[in-house]
C-alpha cells in the first residue's frame, strides 16, 4: 500500500487550488521534516490535508510531525491516516512539547491555540506563551536552517480608533492589559516578541509571522463562537438568525483555500522577522453578513439583533489592511464572500461535517 495517504475530504477543486498556487514551492518540503502543532483545528486540517496531498503527488519523500491534544479522536474519524507513513503523531498539549519527541525539523508551522474550548483566559494566555516557548526550543536546535511560521492573530492590534477602517501592520495598538478578556491579544503579542528574541540569538533559524483575521470554509464548526459559522448552519436549517450583539461590527472573511495558500507562501517565502495580516478583502457588518448567509443559502428564517445599534456610536471594525501581503507576496483574495458561503454549505450539505 502506498505509504502517502491522503484525506480526500475536502474538496478537490479547492486542493488543486492549494497545490496550484503554491506551486514550484512545494519542493523545499522535498525529503524535510515538518512540525505541525494545532494539526487537528480548522486551519490545521487544511495544512494537514494540503501537506498530504502535495507529498503523494510531487513524491516529496517528506514527513509531518503533528501534534494534537485530540488526535486520537481524530484518527476514529480518519483511521485511514493511522497507516500513513508520512505522518508522526504526537497527542499531547503544546505546552508539553519535547525536543525530542520532535525530533529534527527543518520547517515548522505553530497554529496551536485554543479559541474554541471554554478554557480559562488564565489557559489561554498560557498556551500562548508557554506553547511558544516549546516550540522555539524545538526549532532551535539541529543542524540545518530552520523556517518556522507563527500564527498570530488580528487581536495583536486591540480595538483601533474609528478613523482606521482597515489595520495596517504598522499600527501599533494593543489590547486593554486591564481586561481579561485580552488574555489571547495579549499571548500573541508576547508570542510574536519571543519569536523577535529567539531571532536575534539562533542561529540558522527564520520566522515569518502571520497575523490571522476571520475565515470561512469547510472544517469551520458551525455550533460553536464563530458568527459565519452560526450563521451558515442556521440558514441551512432555515431556522432564525439571532446576533447576540448590535450587528455594527465589522468584519472581512477570507475562504479556507486562499488562507492555505497563504500560509504555505508565507512558510517559504515571507522574509525573515516581518509579520502579514491574513484576512478578507470585502468588510461587512455582523447583521449584514448574517443577511448575506440568508441570502446566499435561500434560507427562510430571520435575522433578530438582541441589541439596539446606539446612534453616533462607531462600530468596532476587525478588517485587516492588505496592502503588504499583496505587494510584497502577490498574494489577493480569488474566492468572492458569496462563493466562500456556497461552497462552505455545499461541503457541509455532502455530509462532511463532524
Amino acid at each position: 500500500m502506498d505509504s502517502k495517504i491522503s484525506f480526500l475530504h475536502l474538496p478537490t477543486q479547492d486542493i488543486n487550488h492549494v497545490l496550484d498556487a503554491v506551486s514550484h514551492r512545494w519542493q523545499r518540503l522535498r525529503g524535510q521534516r515538518l512540525l505541525l502543532t494545532g494539526g487537528t483545528g480548522f486551519i490545521g486540517k487544511w495544512l494537514l490535508e494540503s501537506f498530504l496531498e502535495a507529498n503523494r503527488r510531487f513524491s516529496l519523500n517528506a514527513q509531518v510531525v503533528v501534534l494534537s491534544r485530540s488526535s486520537g479522536s481524530f484518527l476514529k474519524k480518519f483511521p485511514n491516516l493511522l497507516r500513513a507513513q508520512d505522518v508522526i503523531w504526537i497527542n499531547d498539549d503544546v505546552r508539553n512539547l519535547s525536543s525530542d519527541s520532535v525530533g529534527d525539523c527543518s520547517f515548522a508551522i505553530h497554529a496551536a491555540t485554543d479559541v474554541v474550548a471554554s478554557i480559562t483566559h488564565k489557559e489561554i494566555l498560557d498556551t500562548c506563551v508557554e506553547g511558544t516557548r516549546r516550540v522555539l526550543e524545538a526549532m532551535s536546535t539541529g543542524k540545518n536552517s530552520r523556517r518556522m511560521l507563527l500564527l498570530s492573530s488580528g487581536a495583536v492590534y486591540g480595538k483601533p480608533p474609528p478613523e482606521i477602517q482597515t489595520i495596517p501592520e504598522d499600527w501599533y495598538g494593543a489590547p486593554d492589559p486591564l481586561s481579561p478578556s485580552s488574555a489571547y491579544g495579549e499571548g500573541k503579542r508576547i508570542s510574536e516578541l519571543m519569536a523577535a528574541m529567539a531571532l536575534a540569538v539562533t542561529p540558522g533559524l527564520e520566522i515569518a509571522i502571520a497575523r490571522c483575521f476571520a475565515f470561512v470554509g469547510p472544517y469551520l464548526p458551525l455550533d460553536k463562537h464563530f458568527a459565519i459559522g452560526n450563521f451558515i448552519g442556521s440558514a441551512m436549517r432555515n431556522e432564525d438568525i439571532y446576533i447576540q450583539g448590535d450587528g455594527t461590527p465589522l468584519r472581512s472573511y477570507l475562504y479556507a483555500s486562499d488562507l492555505t495558500i497563504w500560509l504555505w507562501t508565507m512558510l517559504f517565502d515571507a522574509p525573515n522577522g516581518r509579520a502579514y495580516n491574513l484576512g478578507g478583502d470585502e468588510s461587512v457588518s455582523i447583521c449584514q453578513l448574517a443577511n448575506r448567509v440568508n441570502q446566499v443559502l435561500n434560507g427562510c428564517g430571520k435575522v433578530f439583533l438582541l441589541k439596539a445599534p446606539q446612534p453616533g456610536c462607531p462600530p468596532q471594525v476587525y478588517v485587516p489592511s492588505l496592502a503588504r501581503i499583496s505587494t510584497e507576496l502577490r498574494l489577493t483574495p480569488s474566492i468572492s464572500l458569496d462563493e466562500a458561503i456556497c461552497r462552505t454549505a455545499r461541503w457541509v450539505s455532502e455530509g462532511h461535517y463532524e
